[in-house]
């Protein structure tokens, strides 16, 4: 297994905006990293650089960001992707571009199924239809202390880690394409709809409420990695404010999966994408 390089330095590009975040706290854990330089650009303008050419100068595009949702709307209205950015997207796969998807990045582009392929799951905020199913909305819990567990040691991206390690953050109860991608981290709270509210009620007009809302239990996989095309993918689940962000353990984690994707070491541990 390779060594990752923690010298070399790197660019990276973060794309934000669709989903309230504390900008401060979070652009401290980027200015922690030493040799990485990271540039912030918000939706929908991050979108023009979303193709090869445009991304050239970044080593890692990190999105923080949730396209393709407009939430003005009650509930809020889906935006389709123009073919522009989905040919784009799928040129810097064929590159190889290293991506890192962050928290609730897994609920953009709704109507988009390949997004959700790329990323390896899908958060819904309405009821969907998603490989061939119907399926409800996805659930959410804010401020959950819980524990993390690394079921993979080896990678380089858990190098570093304890192997079990403590957070409080917003959990999903989301769809995991689990045949689909190499597992990283889990987490011991309950994944089941009693410990979840629903996101669609959530955007209608009532927080924090699971009725009439039967929800399958869902995957405790909270981290992992996958190829898509030729590029190294990240999905790493926590990440919803100052708290997680403040977490060494977090900020060693995050770090590690931008220089993974950068391919900073000689592993591979991703899976591919279903064609």
């Amino acid at each position: 297994m390779g060594i990752i390089d923690h010298h070399s330095p790197l660019n990276i590009l973060i794309s934000v905006k669709g989903h309230p975040y504390e900008r401060d706290p979070f652009a401290a854990v980027f200015e922690s990293f030493e040799g990485v330089r990271h540039t912030f650009v918000e939706q929908p303008a991050s979108q023009a650089f979303l193709n090869p050419q445009a991304a050239e100068p970044w080593d890692v595009l990190v999105f923080y960001d949730m396209p393709g949702i407009d939430f003005s709307a009650q509930p809020p209205n889906f935006v389709a992707p123009s073919e522009t950015l989905k040919i784009g997207f799928k040129e810097l796969l064929a590159a190889g571009k290293g991506m890192v998807f962050l928290h609730h990045a897994i609920a953009g582009w709704p109507l988009w199924p390949e997004y959700g392929e790329i990323i390896g799951g899908r958060f819904f905020y309405a009821p969907s239809e998603c490989r061939g199913k119907t399926l409800l909305d996805s659930g959410y819990r804010h401020d959950v202390p819980h524990t993390v567990s690394v079921e993979d040691t080896m990678h380089p991206i858990t190098k570093g880690l304890d192997r079990t390690f403590s957070l409080t953050d917003e959990l999903y109860l989301c769809e995991v394409f689990e045949n689909d991608i190499h597992p990283l981290l889990t987490s011991d709270y309950s994944f089941d709809r009693e410990h979840f509210y629903s996101a669609h009620h959530a955007v209608t007009g009532k927080m924090f409420c699971n009725d009439d809302w039967p929800h399958p239990g869902g995957s405790s996989l909270i981290g992992w990695t996958k190829t898509a095309g030729a590029s190294r993918i990240c999905y790493l689940q926590p990440g919803d404010g100052p708290q997680t962000y403040a977490s060494e353990h977090y900020r060693q984690l995050l770090e590690n999966a931008i220089r993974w994707a950068a391919g900073q070491d000689h592993c591979d541990s991703g899976k591919t994408t279903r064609s």
